[in-house]
């Protein structure tokens, strides 16, 4: 239904056009000396009106526009002649030629370029010769007149409709057309001025017209796009129309400067709102989200609606907007909706991260409970035996603990990000971490002199406890295997954690430290946060050696 309306108004504007072209084609066969010249030149300028591709066909015309179209038609009635006549295929000429470039089929192109064809032929060879030489044989011009140019009308009509040329059959390019309008006239021009200082024919004065605006348009392309090193005048051109400091230009600049100085979504859509409301041509706007509403300025009847996304803009006009200002406005708005949908974006990405936060704190602090009641349990498992080493141990042993349960309580009333964690000097970090761990079966190495320098505790305790946690295991799973952990000075810091037990299954390589690993020995999420925190404090956690008799992990700094 929707293609058959849209081929049913092509063909609508199709028959107004070889209406108005019939009409025109009538006052050239009758002569403007007739007086039948008038009523079908008032007919053709009614036909006009209705088919023009300047004003929307669905608009009111206001009082002013109604005055000038009036006055211009008197004119024309009142002072027809061959002039007046030229100078209208002038104008029609670049009218229907700056809507050639913005036809994407093949078949609208090859309708408006009939219709060209038709008028330079009419304005050429029948309207210029009565114009500048009556006293000479115009016999071959009418003959063209009544026999060779209505041809060209019918295949108007039967040219194939594409429907997609509907969406730009208002479109004209003003620049374009321009540029057609002075080529024209400088032909016309030009062939008089041949007839009138070097006393030429028509015909030949128009050749030579010709000939001449062939010459200059080509080297005006070669000067365009050089081939022999010079820049050409594209990049001066290119330069003129990237000028900076336009208006256009300076109201982007602050529209970037709200989208960066604003905190959220809704406070940018009000800037930005407010800045569309300080063009002149604006009357007010309204704004419309799935959350609030707002204005700004006083509505008018003149109203354009734009959605972008689950934006609505409404922006209200001091006039009728014509269809270049109708495609700035809708240009606006999109630049206001995509800013403000790359302000939501950049909302929901700091919601994500805050979530994800919270994820990694809570999952490291569950690895410290795991590890703190691990603790416990060796301790419980110490005091069920008597004797003075037990007493001792747990001596030792219940300030650390009382200590890492602290830290966990002050970790989940108050958290801290990464930056804000606390710095421990190393030598009492490695020994804090030896009083930890002195019930177990593990060789303590120091290669070098302890520096005076700090590390950041939580994520070394993180890292190393898992890591020891996971031997610990394996030792258990395998009894007689030793572990070692060892402090590296000499080329930076670098600490290892080794056991000469079973290697870490293929399997498992390619996700541990990267993913999390399931398996029945624990190296899973544990190891994965590690890593995580490590590399984002500057450190990497990697798996140095695996094979079997030699498994070792090492803590390095990132550029290592």
């Amino acid at each position: 239904m929707l293609t058959l309306n849209i081929r049913n108004r092509l063909l609508a504007g199709r028959s107004l056009l070889l209406l108005m072209l019939l009409s025109l084609h009538a006052v050239m066969l009758v002569g403007v000396e007739s007086v039948w010249a008038h009523p079908l030149m008032l007919a053709h300028l009614g036909l006009f009106l209705i088919w023009q591709p300047l004003w929307r066909g669905d608009g009111q015309v206001s009082i002013p526009a109604l005055v000038f179209i009036a006055f211009a038609a008197l004119i024309v009635l009142f002072t027809l002649n061959w002039w007046i006549m030229a100078f209208w295929l002038i104008c029609l000429f670049g009218l229907v030629g700056g809507r050639v470039l913005a036809f994407r089929s093949i078949w609208a192109r090859a309708f408006s370029l009939t219709q060209m064809v038709y008028l330079l032929a009419l304005l050429l060879l029948w309207v210029v010769p009565n114009l500048f030489a009556p006293q000479t044989n115009t016999e071959i011009g009418r003959l063209l007149l009544i026999y060779v140019l209505p041809m060209l009308l019918p295949i108007l009509v039967l040219l194939p409709v594409d429907r997609r040329g509907a969406d730009t059959a208002q479109s004209i390019d003003f620049f374009y057309s321009l540029m057609l309008f002075m080529l024209l006239a400088l032909v016309v021009l030009g062939s008089l001025a041949f007839m009138t200082l070097a006393h030429l024919d028509y015909i030949e004065a128009l050749l030579r017209t010709l000939f001449l605006m062939g010459l200059i348009l080509l080297a005006l392309g070669g000067l365009w796009n050089p081939l022999f090193g010079f820049h050409g005048l594209q990049v001066v051109f290119s330069r003129y129309l990237l000028n900076i400091g336009t208006p256009f230009e300076a109201w982007l600049v602050r529209l970037a400067d709200a989208a960066q100085h604003s905190p959220d979504a809704d406070s940018y859509l009000n800037a930005a709102t407010a800045l569309l409301a300080d063009l002149q041509w604006m009357s007010g706007i309204s704004w419309q989200t799935s959350a609030k509403a707002g204005q700004y300025g006083q509505f008018s009847p003149y109203a354009e609606v734009m959605y972008e996304g689950d934006l609505r803009l409404t922006i209200y006009t001091k006039q009728a907007l014509s269809p270049t200002v109708l495609m700035h406005v809708r240009l606006l708005s999109q630049l206001v909706g995509y800013f403000y949908q790359a302000k939501q974006r950049e909302q929901t990405l700091r919601d994500i991260t805050r979530m994800q936060a919270v994820y990694e704190t809570g999952s490291r602090l569950t690895h410290d409970l795991k590890n703190m009641l691990q603790s416990l349990l060796s301790l419980a498992s110490i005091a069920q035996n008597k004797g003075d080493r037990a007493q001792q141990l747990l001596r030792q042993q219940l300030p650390f603990l009382s200590q890492r349960i602290e830290q966990i309580m002050v970790k989940l009333q108050q958290p801290q990000s990464e930056e804000d964690a606390p710095m421990l000097a190393l030598s009492a970090w490695w020994d804090g971490l030896r009083m930890r761990n002195q019930h177990h079966e593990i060789v303590w190495k120091v290669s070098g002199v302890l520096p005076d320098s700090s590390i950041p505790a939580a994520m070394f305790d993180c890292v190393l406890d898992n890591l020891l946690d996971n031997a610990i295991r394996k030792q258990q799973m395998q009894p007689g295997i030793q572990i070692c952990v060892e402090l590296h000075l000499e080329k930076g810091l670098r600490i290892s954690v080794c056991d000469n037990g079973s290697a870490v299954p293929e399997g498992e390589l390619s996700s541990l430290l990267h993913s999390v690993v399931v398996s029945n020995q624990g190296l899973g999420i544990g190891l994965y946060q590690a890593a995580k925190w490590a590399e984002q404090l500057g450190y990497r956690l990697i798996l140095a050696d695996n094979k079997n008799g030699k498994v070792r992990f090492e803590l390095l700094l990132a550029g290592e």
